[in-house]
């Protein structure tokens, strides 16, 4: 009773503690919510289906489960028939996805599917969808097509296969999306079997036809079923889940830093702000455990009640959240926002947590308060630093300039991530030790004012200076959002330049042949550009242990007549060594169709992401992936390319550059400004409440100023001239915490593209933060100034 009577009576000091919880506590929950939401659905062309057979699933080079390992045609065949004869199965479907797209108007009809568009017509049952009209596709050149498609029964329509072109007649049409082809034209496209489905009769029981599919199975594969379907998802679904749950998960970290760290500093604030008030309490007998108790209960009150609010909040803004990810084309297909009991539960552990845990200083220093100080002005013991913020600031500022270094030297796909750690681990450090640089700097600041005659500078001054601590708490938030503001805007500018300029270095003098309205290059594209790089990629299997276990990889085909060798494989260092293989060594490799072909290691060479790093003769992925589709085509500037084949475009090195750059830089610059609004805005108002609680802490001396002879205008410009020297500082520690990760940055990037690369920041997106920063620091101190001054008039 005592805390939540202290939490009435201190409102205003505890109101920036609980803003800043709620605003975090919302955006965690819209995260975790948009997360759920996200997650993966069976598909309804498996609506119809019990269970799936599935084979062995494979791992990655770090042993991270990855891509099933299809089941050959003679393994597959004895499986389907005992499947087939379970009880209550009324039939064992074999399930076949495959590269298809219908040319119309000599383009390509568009379909985010079509890399797995084609299947059998048993796979229609699956669903089930229904012949709407016309018959089940018989021959090799008979399809069965989606009504909406608009082909009509009896007319002639062109496929687009991994071969390219041809023409097949419409013989029927279904209900669903998708290709349907006989059997046997469907086997040849992709003989290795990857799916057998179990369409159950009318009341079966599932149960027992899981418990027998299993038996039958054996080691063989697994068996999924209910929700465990969804295991199987269409590869751009995938993509755009990944992508989606990559942003999410960076919003809700950096979501995470930021309430810890302003509610932490406002936590503090709050506390310094009481250091009499506490003195009080030890001078009438409180002992030092009691005042910690009251600290942290009154945080874990503070905290619960913004985190109850927040998930409130954030319950509201998950549909704007998915419409924002909607527009940019990062989530599932008919992804509907459901509230599940965990996201909130979590978000709600989280903003208690992290309240008490921000109060958890505050209440040891609070502990730590002699009753004699009830009668010292709180500031005056605020002068130091004492000898364990030293201590962590040091240590702090120490891994971040580690970090910063890892940053020049790490991986390109793991920089961002460095960089981006790097700066937290900065910011932190800079916030520890601003107490050092609050009095010399405001000193520095103020001294060419001082001249004039006027008291406001020398107030300034010797505030900041009596102080620092205060200043320091204030100065927090700031750093974060101009930190933030220039690490995120200067990342998506310094990669903007580099990027282009690095693959434009890497094929220059070449024509690209790229895939235009189709998710690949097909054979008869290769056919109709027979010079150059036209590298054909698969997904294969090496087992290289005892216990049979099997490693995945991706193997590419390769024309360049270095490469191309019957019987061989080369492959780079890295590779060679995760799969302990050397130089004339044989290696048994299992293809897409279930076929294991055993092949010599030719060569082993340095690493080489423009060659491969497991690359065979291209035949070799031909005959066991007839699916397979070839990536962009190289051709030399002294042959003559061309995109006479549908769906194909021409590039030259720059063009090629900025599509290549511009595939996913309308995702990173807007996933960069979502990111740079949580943290700058999230920071902006902390800054706010900051602001408005120190000036309400301040009321006494605004009235001693005020009966000393000072017009409310003056004390209106010292509190905007206090407040703008402390978000002056604030934006300096920023900016710095900043360079040093975004120069590490820079100089990984000059390595990896080989081209010369400087770091380049957005000024306009800093003097955003910062003017932001400055405008809801001075309104928000003005205004409680203002109302102080008014209430002491009356």
């Amino acid at each position: 009773m005592l805390i939540l009577a202290n939490v009435r009576e201190r409102w205003s000091g505890f109101l920036g503690a609980f803003v800043a919880v709620l605003v975090g506590v919302a955006l965690i929950t819209t995260t975790l919510v948009i997360y759920d939401s996200a997650r993966a659905k069976v598909q309804p062309r498996y609506a119809g289906t019990v269970a799936l057979a599935l084979p062995e699933q494979a791992v990655d080079a770090d042993g991270r489960p990855e891509d099933r390992m299809p089941w050959s045609k003679g393994e597959a065949a004895p499986l389907t028939a005992a499947l087939d004869r379970i009880p209550g199965v009324a039939d064992a479907v074999v399930d076949r996805s495959f590269y298809a797209q219908a040319i119309m108007g000599g383009k390509p009809v568009t379909d985010e599917g079509a890399l797995e568009s084609g299947h059998a017509w048993d796979s229609a049952r699956m669903a089930p969808y229904r012949l709407v009209s016309g018959r089940a596709p018989s021959g090799a050149d008979e399809i069965v097509v989606d009504r909406t498609l608009g082909a009509v029964v009896g007319s002639e329509l062109t496929v687009n296969l991994a071969a390219g072109r041809k023409q097949f007649k419409v013989v029927g049409t279904v209900d669903g999306p998708g290709y349907y082809f006989s059997e046997a034209f469907a086997a040849r496209q992709q003989p290795g079997v990857r799916t057998i489905a179990l369409v159950a009769d009318k009341g079966s029981d599932t149960g027992a036809i899981v418990t027998a599919a299993k038996k039958v199975l054996g080691d063989k594969g697994s068996v999924v079923f209910g929700d465990g379907r969804a295991e199987l998802q269409p590869q751009y679904i995938e993509h755009k889940r990944f992508l989606g749950v990559q942003l999410i998960s960076a919003m809700a970290i950096l979501g995470l830093f930021t309430t810890v760290f302003v509610v932490a500093s406002m936590l503090v604030l709050a506390t310094g702000m009481r250091r009499r008030e506490i003195g009080l309490l030890r001078t009438i007998g409180a002992a030092p455990a009691q005042i910690r108790r009251m600290i942290l209960g009154e945080a874990a009150a503070v905290g619960l009640l913004g985190s109850i609010a927040g998930c409130v909040a954030g319950m509201a803004a998950a549909p704007l959240l998915r419409s924002l990810l909607d527009g940019l084309e990062v989530t599932p297909p008919d992804m509907e926002v459901t509230i599940a009991a965990w996201p909130l539960l979590t978000a709600l552990v989280i903003g208690v947590g992290v309240s008490v845990m921000g109060a958890w200083t505050a209440g040891r220093k609070a502990a730590r308060v002699a009753p004699i100080e009830a009668l010292l002005d709180s500031r005056s013991v605020n002068k130091g630093m004492g000898h364990g913020r030293w201590i962590a600031g040091l240590a702090v500022l120490g891994l971040g300039v580690l970090l910063a270094i890892g940053t020049a030297t790490t991986s390109a796909d793991n920089r961002s991530n460095v960089a981006i750690f790097a700066t937290m681990t900065l910011i932190v450090a800079a916030a520890l030790l601003t107490p050092v640089f609050v009095g010399p700097v405001g000193k520095f600041l103020t001294a060419p004012f001082q001249r004039g005659g006027s008291a406001g500078p020398v107030l300034i001054r010797a505030e900041l200076m009596a102080n620092p601590h205060r200043a320091a708490s204030l100065v927090a938030p700031v750093i974060a959002a101009v930190g933030f503001a220039v690490l995120l805007s200067g990342m998506v500018e310094t990669m903007r330049v580099a990027y282009p300029a690095g693959e434009a270095l890497k094929v220059s003098g070449q024509t690209i042949v790229t895939p235009a309205g189709t998710p690949g290059n097909t054979d008869e594209a290769v056919a109709a550009n027979p010079v150059g790089k036209a590298a054909l990629p698969t997904r294969a299997f090496v087992v290289k242990d005892a216990k049979g276990s099997a490693t995945v990889l991706d193997v590419l085909g390769s024309r360049d007549p270095r490469w191309n060798q019957p019987g061989e494989a080369v492959l780079g260092e890295r590779t060679a060594m995760d799969l302990g293989l050397k130089k004339d060594q044989n290696v048994s490799v299992r293809f897409a169709d279930g076929i294991a072909v055993t092949l010599r290691v030719g060569a082993v060479l340095p690493d080489d992401p423009a060659r491969g790093d497991f690359v065979v003769a291209r035949d070799l992925v031909r005959a066991h992936d007839p699916a397979a589709l070839t990536d962009d085509i190289f051709v030399p500037g002294d042959a003559k390319a061309t995109d006479s084949v549908p769906g194909t475009a021409l590039h030259d090195a720059t063009e090629y550059a900025l599509a290549d750059y511009n595939t996913d830089a309308e995702l990173t610059d807007s996933l960069a400004s979502m990111l740079i609004v949580i943290a700058a805005g999230y920071s902006v108002i902390a800054v706010a409440n900051s602001m408005a609680m120190a000036a309400h802490g301040r009321r006494r001396d605004f009235a001693v100023m005020k009966s000393t002879g000072g017009t409310v205008r003056q004390l209106l410009l010292i509190s905007a001239g206090e407040t703008a020297l402390v978000i002056a500082v604030g934006a300096a520690l920023g900016v710095l915490a900043t360079l040093a990760p975004l120069a590490g940055m820079a100089a990984g990037l000059s390595q990896a593209t080989s081209s010369d690369v400087s770091l380049h920041l957005n000024t306009g997106a800093i003097a955003t933060a910062v003017v932001a920063t400055l405008l809801a620091a001075v309104v928000a101190g003005i205004a409680v100034t203002a109302r102080t001054m008014r209430r002491q008039a009356t």
